[in-house]
């Protein structure tokens, strides 16, 4: 079939490496295409090129065994091919002898592509070529301009087969041009987490004598992320300077290790925290040994889809898959379920006994939870319009240089929000201990009434007989009736001066409510002064004076 259908790009995805397959096996294989920067728009030392290279024949054929060739950028795939006519269904794309002969090419073109007549309205260069599997020699396109670049192949002569590859080679190295931001990207994010590193750093050795366990969980966590971050930043440096070579799958594979014990070690660590470990709980007991078996079952299951997403493409990919997902997404439904409803029982057992302090941190937190669900679905939600489009082969030309940060970036930024978040809320300070191991004063009354603290006052005051009282003989208060013998108290009254005699308060306004000066000096003074006082002080010493 010596046409290029447009369907094609929609086969076409964004380059694992900067060198792919081409061959005529299958319809999608005989077209690749990748995103290319210009020299101007990324730097670098070379000059920017797309190189075709197909095998020898072998056997070495009698006869010439020619290959169709073309290399465009995508938005001028209009000036490849020629309609037969205004009604005609298909282009017609191969400069054969009959094409020839109807004046749609002429005999420089024979075994290549045609090429539109005004083809000097295109934005880029377009190369059509054809090349001799006896001889193949190696067409080279100088990319000048940044695109989504495209090379198409077809069998001109009948039933011939062939295989080759095609290096899109980028002006900074070897990294394919959708990849290569992440090499600041990831750069930024390690500088990042060292930073974090540096600030806890500086507070846990600070307080290194008042860290709670908890904060050990979290001083492990961000040294690791520091370190799977550089590791992952060094995978894409190591590639972009010597490409997809062995060493670079070996990093590859490692740091697909560290991505799945990081996954894990977080859902740990935010399930221990969740109920309480460090600040509500000094321990979790045997629970602790049932999350670190769900986290270990997590990382070995993390582990396996890892090296299997690795190894099994989409085309080869059966039933067996499942045996592969399905237990992840177990053990991830697990750690969800688990730890949402941890959180809750903390958070209400802190309401309950009245631990408001502590019930704010756990309420920040599940705030926080809350806003990284709703960021992550809105993210989704509006990109499900764009992916909504990935059948049209515009989708990846126009999506190429922001796929990037769309699988990958975005999720990295909000991970790390969360784990500065938490690191923030549980920092270490001078009170960790104190903090953690002591229960705030609940406080169930949240005032009092100025009515009752008169109604008291008018209590003692009726509990207090004036002078006046005590020469009638003990005249009651409210009704002047008498008191018998039993009804008086045995302490004596305190005195009071005359000024203090009233029979009844009738206003608070401008009296003391609690006063401190003199008089309680005082008081004091003749308190520790008196001889029961310092006889009861000798026996309590041992001392005589």
């Amino acid at each position: 079939m010596k046409t290029i259908s447009p369907w094609l790009l929609a086969f076409s995805a964004v380059v694992a490496a900067n060198e792919l397959g081409i061959d005529n096996s299958k319809d999608h294989n005989r077209q690749q295409c990748s995103g290319m920067y210009s020299k101007k728009s990324w730097g670098g030392d070379v000059d920017p090129f797309v190189l075709t290279t197909l095998n020898k024949a072998s056997p070495e054929p009698e006869q010439e065994t020619l290959v169709s060739l073309v290399v465009f950028e995508f938005r001028d795939e209009e000036f490849i091919g020629i309609w037969p006519s205004p009604d005609a269904l298909e282009k017609e794309y191969i400069c054969t002898q009959p094409n020839i002969d109807k004046k749609y090419c002429n005999s420089t073109q024979l075994g290549g592509f045609i090429i539109s007549p005004n083809v000097s309205d295109s934005r880029s260069q377009i190369l059509s070529t054809k090349i001799n599997l006896k001889d193949p020699e190696a067409p080279k396109y100088e990319v000048k301009k940044t695109g989504y670049y495209c090379v198409s192949s077809s069998a001109f002569t009948e039933g011939a087969e062939y295989k080759g590859t095609v290096e899109f080679r980028g002006a900074y190295g070897k990294l394919p041009a959708a990849e290569i931001p992440k090499l600041p990207f990831f750069a930024g994010i390690t500088i990042a987490y060292a930073v974090i590193g540096i600030f806890w750093g500086f507070l846990y050795v600070q307080n290194r004598h008042d860290i709670l366990p908890v904060q050990n969980y979290i001083t492990a966590i961000i040294v690791f992320l520091i370190v799977e971050q550089l590791m992952t930043w060094g995978y894409y440096d190591y590639k972009n300077g010597h490409g997809f070579n062995a060493g670079a799958k070996i990093f590859m594979i490692v740091d697909s290790v560290l991505n799945a014990f990081r996954n894990s070690f977080s859902f740990f660590l935010l399930l221990i925290v969740c109920m309480g470990y460090g600040v509500v709980k000094p321990t979790l007991g045997k629970t602790m040994v049932y999350v670190r078996f769900l986290a270990i079952a997590h990382f070995v299951f993390g582990v396996i889809y890892a090296i299997a997403s690795l190894s099994i493409t989409p085309d080869n990919a059966g039933p067996l898959v499942l045996f592969v997902v399905l237990p992840l997404a177990g053990t991830l439904t697990a750690f969800y379920v688990w730890t949402l409803s941890s959180l809750n029982h903390t958070m209400k057992d802190l309401l309950e006994r009245k631990q408001s302090v502590k019930a704010m941190m756990y309420k920040k937190l599940w705030w926080c939870i809350l806003g990284s669900i709703v960021v992550i679905f809105g993210f989704f939600f509006l990109n499900s319009f764009t992916f909504a489009e990935r059948s049209s082969p515009d989708f990846v030309p126009n999506h190429w240089k922001t796929r990037w940060f769309i699988l990958d970036g975005w999720l990295n930024l909000v991970y790390m929000v969360d784990i500065a978040y938490v690191a923030y809320l549980w920092r270490p300070t001078v009170n960790n201990r104190r903090f953690a191991m002591s229960d705030e004063i609940a406080q169930d009354d949240e005032g009092f009434e100025i009515a009752s603290f008169g109604g008291s006052l008018d209590e003692e005051d009726a509990r207090s007989p004036t002078r006046e009282e005590l020469r009638n003989g003990g005249a009651s208060i409210g009704g002047g009736g008498s008191r018998s013998k039993g009804d008086l108290s045995p302490v004596p009254p305190r005195p009071v001066s005359e000024g203090g005699a009233r029979g009844q308060r009738s206003s608070l306004d401008g009296e003391t409510i609690f006063a401190v000066g003199e008089d309680g000096d005082r008081w004091s003074e003749d308190e520790d002064g008196s001889p029961r006082n310092s006889g009861e002080k000798q026996k309590l010493t041992g001392k005589r004076e």
